[in-house]
């Protein structure tokens, strides 16, 4: 296994200037603002004032619903008033708690939600799989906002950012990774307004190593959570078997039996059950968990996204994108994932971009959400190896 320190130079002033200027000629565009609809992510944060035991004094304990982490620290006592009955030291909890706020980009017309956290630090943009959105970062965006400036987009056509219809484009397919990858790269440009490091979940793997490949000067580093071998690609299939092929996912396309087949699997029992396949750990299928992944789905335009995505058999597949990615990649593996076999998954290892393949024992096809405390050490020691030392603020 190859292991790189290549880093991509640095994306200066200049270079956002001369990529944004090239873009908006291409597209016809001005930059885009961002929307005044920003709003902090609703969490409960309790507060009570309690006396300890063996103290006098009050405090106060403040605990988040967001993040449970706590820092305990001694503050120190001020002067005594009587020698007789000095005052004992206080003990404070001090919780420590990061804001998550949500917000919409306007790309190309379309509304993009988002999520973001931290003021410092290299910036780090999550990328969900299929069918879920930029909630499934919902562990991770908390420990790593203390750090890093982290932000979670929803892929158009997923979540609760805009879902177009499929056949407004005509003939030409909208729903492609290179559509996802250049969405990805305009709002590094757009929003982040830095290079970042592209944190990626299943078929978030191929939009992002996508996205490094058009635009290398915008990536620093990725990392590849169970990414999706693709294993319905038409090229992975018999070529006996290809028109076959073609005819079912024609029939799920134009007929009735496609949206049957959706309203089979957008509710609550099926979501909870596909779930219970690719988690390991069947309790962290959560009641949470299972709508956070389906209300989205239920939004107008979801089945139509949804369908045309599982008949989307064309596209780059993950051998062919690694080779030609200059920043240095990570994988992580839950070997417990039943969709993408480990077995498999250890032959992009090999590639020379790839510095490492790390195997995240008794864990699914989701690592990020069935086991954040693995996925989150291994995202800031691989960032803190890479970022350089002038970090940007937003």
């Amino acid at each position: 296994m190859a292991s790189t320190t290549f880093s991509s130079p640095p994306l200066s002033k200049l270079d956002l200037s001369l990529v944004l200027s090239q873009r908006n000629k291409k597209f016809g565009a001005t930059s885009i603002p961002l929307s005044s609809k920003t709003h902090l992510q609703k969490f409960k944060i309790h507060h009570q004032m309690v006396r300890l035991p063996h103290f006098k004094s009050k405090c106060v304990i403040v605990s988040s619903s967001l993040n449970d982490q706590v820092e305990d620290k001694i503050l120190p006592t001020p002067e005594t008033t009587s020698n007789s009955h000095p005052q004992p030291e206080v003990q404070t909890r001090i919780i420590s708690f990061v804001f998550i706020l949500c917000s919409m980009w306007n790309w190309r017309g379309y509304s993009i939600r988002y999520q973001y956290g931290g003021n410092n630090g290299p910036a780090l943009v999550l990328v969900h799989g299929f069918g879920a959105n930029s909630d499934h970062w919902r562990k991770n965006i908390p420990v790593l906002a203390k750090s890093h400036r982290v932000y979670s987009i929803d892929l158009i056509g997923y979540g609760y950012s805009d879902k177009p219809k499929p056949r407004q484009f005509g003939d030409n397919s909208f729903y492609t990774f290179e559509t996802w990858a250049a969405q990805l790269n305009d709002f590094c440009i757009d929003v982040v307004k830095d290079e970042a490091f592209f944190i990626c979940n299943s078929i978030g793997g191929l939009v992002g190593l996508q996205a490094a490949v058009t635009e290398p000067q915008i990536c620093k580093g990725i990392i590849l959570l169970n990414i999706s071998l693709r294993m319905l690609h038409i090229k992975k299939q018999p070529w006996f078997g290809r028109p076959f092929i073609r005819s079912f996912q024609n029939l799920l396309r134009g007929t009735a039996v496609g949206k049957a087949f959706f309203r089979s699997v957008a509710t609550q029992e099926s979501v909870r059950s596909i779930l219970c396949q690719c988690y390991h750990d069947t309790s962290q299928v959560t009641d949470e968990l299972v709508l956070k992944i389906l209300n989205p789905g239920l939004e107008p335009g979801a089945a139509d996204v949804f369908l045309e995505f599982i008949c989307y058999s064309d596209g780059p597949l993950p051998e062919e994108l690694l080779p030609q990615v200059k920043c240095p990649v990570l994988i992580g593996w839950g070997d417990k994932d039943p969709w993408e076999p480990i077995e498999l998954g250890r032959n992009y290892g090999n590639f020379d971009s790839v510095e490492d393949f790390i195997v995240l024992p008794n864990v699914g096809h989701c690592p990020q959400d069935e086991a954040p405390h693995l996925v989150n050490p291994i995202v800031e020691s691989f960032v803190s190896r890479h970022a350089k030392s002038s970090p940007g603020t937003s």
